[in-house]
């Protein structure tokens, strides 16, 4: 089963046209023209992907990709899109790596050698042991294998990332925020505690006007377990009534400044250049200047040429200087600012309810926890704020006047 088209692509070290069909890269030739009449006779009779069979004398000659077939194929009907392609992209790069190896043949360090290739940090090296250890974790409880062949596989731990956005500093983060759309899309996540893929998703036809709140029925909630129902304040409120359509009840609610929809890309690299702006804002306040001796170190390692509108072109020395300096100051940049995300928007929201006073059952709820228990192990920021803590502490023995 193939969960997306593949597209032929060329590779610069061979000089060659290619398409990847089942973790196989089938060669299409140089010329792009001849390479696409080849692509399209291959793809009119693809191949057939491999056929899992459940029984114990067939687990010998069972594959990795077709085993991570079956694996998306099952979340594509039992999960949500979100999570069907956050596996998917992933285990692509596995099989890519390894486009034909037998399940018995694979070993742990075979996963940590996969995961070596890619220079990511530790939440994410998390996420990719994850992946590939839970589709085979999968495999062995639907009886295509007796066990996992790496079941001993260790998973690091994450990494936390502690982003407590205060009001005064979200106040601060919107100055830097020009596109009045994109302030809306922050402001309600931070008033309301939303799910991004909530805020990124929510159409016309889940406004709820006459009870101030978005329902997102059973189907389409995270867990599938009931309605998800996003309760609005003033602010958020707002905002709902400046967007909504109701002519167009299938239209996103949030669109970016080119009036489509936002997209996890997208939101993510409007958090970069954020962090840029305020860590470059950051720099010129404290009168930094990058020092010439890294400008003349990182001269050294860029590309003496580049190409101008199809010509190639030498850079001259002042070209490279600007180069080097522009690339250090948005890597100094990036480290004198947080960088923020829509899920620290959220965190922070169940933080300044817990301190409003807010039960931890109702946070639970407005946020769409099934189980309260979720507030204590991820929403921690409570810890670090002393004043709130003695505050509790002595309301809890009764002096708090």
């Amino acid at each position: 089963m193939l969960y997306h088209t593949p597209k032929p692509f060329f590779r610069k070290d061979r000089g060659r046209w290619y398409v990847q069909l089942l973790g196989k890269q089938y060669n299409l030739g140089a010329d792009k023209e001849a390479a696409f009449k080849a692509y399209h006779r291959l793809m009119a009779n693809p191949p057939e992907p491999q056929t899992v069979h459940a029984g114990p004398t067939e687990q010998s000659s069972l594959r990795i990709d077709a085993l991570c077939d079956q694996f998306l194929g099952w979340l594509q009907t039992n999960r949500a899109p979100d999570t069907f392609e956050w596996y998917r992209y992933r285990l692509q790069r596995f099989i890519d790596k390894y486009p034909s190896m037998l399940a018995k043949d694979l070993r742990p360090f075979h996963v940590e050698q996969w995961v070596a290739d890619y220079k990511l940090s530790t939440t994410s090296r998390r996420n990719y042991f994850r992946s590939v250890k839970r589709c085979l974790q999968w495999a062995e409880r639907q009886g295509y294998l007796d066990k996992s062949p790496i079941a001993a596989l260790e998973v690091p731990s994450a990494e936390r990332k502690e982003v407590y956005v205060t009001p005064e500093e979200f106040d601060r983060l919107l100055r830097y925020v020009a596109d009045p759309r994109t302030r809306e899309l922050l402001v309600l996540t931070y008033t309301t505690g939303c799910r991004p893929q909530e805020s990124l998703r929510v159409e016309n036809r889940h406004v709820d006007l006459n009870h101030n709140r978005w329902v997102f029925p059973q189907s389409e909630a995270k867990c599938k377990k009931g309605p998800r129902i996003v309760y609005l304040t003033d602010e958020a409120l707002a905002v709902t009534k400046r967007l909504y359509e109701p002519k167009r009840p299938h239209q996103r609610l949030f669109r970016n400044s080119a009036d489509r929809p936002w997209t996890t890309e997208a939101i993510n690299c409007f958090f970069d250049r954020l962090q840029e702006r305020m860590g470059k804002q950051a720099l010129k306040d404290a009168g930094y200047e990058v020092p010439p001796k890294e400008i003349d170190r990182m001269i050294a390692k860029l590309n003496p040429t580049c190409l101008v509108k199809g010509t190639l072109h030498t850079k001259s020395k002042a070209e490279l200087k600007a180069e080097a300096k522009r690339k250090l100051l948005r890597t100094k940049a990036r480290s004198a600012a947080p960088r923020y995300c829509l899920y620290a928007l959220r965190h922070s929201w169940a933080t300044n309810a817990l301190k409003a006073g807010v039960d931890a059952l109702t946070v639970a709820i407005l946020m769409g926890h099934r189980d309260p228990s979720m507030l204590a192990r991820t929403y921690q920021h409570l810890g670090h704020s002393p004043e709130h803590m003695f505050q509790q502490a002595q309301k809890a023995v009764g002096k708090l006047q």
